[in-house]
């Protein structure tokens, strides 16, 4: 798989390039200004191992395209990410092919850190119905960026996906192909009194099946095994809110194990 990574600006004009197969390094020796772009290309569809800076996590990931495009995150944006990230003028990002056996393993299949708001073609992806006044601090990508803390909201590393009171909220991770799933782990944010809880959630899977979840007050993983299932996608809707007097409840993380076929 022949690989590139590109640092771009606003107007398409490019910064920094690295090309290789296989695997690429770039180090890009700059402050990053408004409205630059990190653009991975490769060659052809596939799996790939990414960390595009060096504060936020590397994760195995499916390139259903052959170009993924990230936009530096600036101002309000930059709160679900940690305060080191993107930051300062030296910067390391690396991509490279992913091997079989990381691919065939078992994992966390819902796992994207650098997921956002206009991704086609990076996998998985979280998609909501509503975020709390549309804020990054409480979008939808944060619920599948690997940070668990719960005790508290707001920045970095206490982001979740807000619902802004709406029982009717939806959350649906993507995957992009269809993958093989066997549980199922949600951390409810848990900043507790300031928030409330579910008590139960559903989940539907993309081949029509629907489960029910019995959640309690905590902030902990709460895990629940389900049958061996190939699915395109996993939905948590139906939230139904704990008798408790904060209007708050919200998601710290969701997990989805399996494994590609």
């Amino acid at each position: 798989m022949q690989l590139s990574l590109t640092v771009i600006d606003a107007t398409g004009n490019t910064k920094a390039q690295a090309h290789g197969m296989e695997e690429v390094l770039l180090v890009h020796q700059a402050v990053y200004e408004e409205g630059d772009r990190l653009i991975v290309q490769s060659s052809e569809p596939g799996f790939v191992s990414l960390a595009l800076d060096v504060a936020v996590m590397p994760a195995l990931l499916y390139l259903k395209t052959t170009s993924f495009e990230f936009t530096i995150p600036f101002s309000e944006k930059r709160m679900p990410y940690p305060p080191q990230a993107f930051s300062g003028s030296l910067h390391r990002l690396h991509v490279r092919s992913a091997r079989s056996g990381e691919i065939a393993a078992r994992r966390n299949l819902a796992l994207n850190p650098l997921d956002q708001h206009g991704n086609q073609s990076l996998f998985p992806r979280a998609i909501a119905n509503v975020e709390t006044r549309g804020e990054a601090q409480f979008a939808a990508r944060n619920a599948i960026d690997g940070e668990k803390a719960s005790f508290d909201h707001g920045s970095w590393p206490f982001t979740s996906w807000g619902i802004n009171r709406d029982p009717a909220a939806e959350l649906t991770v993507e995957f992009g192909r269809l993958v093989l799933v066997d549980e199922v782990a949600l951390y409810l944010r848990a900043d507790f009194p300031h928030d409330a809880w579910w008590e139960s959630a559903s989940v539907t899977f993309s081949d029509g099946e629907t489960m029910q979840l019995p959640l309690q007050k905590s902030g902990a993983a709460q895990r629940f095994v389900i049958p061996e299932r190939r699915v395109e996608w996993v939905r948590l809707h139906s939230m139904v809110k704990a008798d408790d007097p904060s209007p708050y409840p919200a998601l710290s993380q969701i997990e989805v194990w399996g494994r590609d076929p």
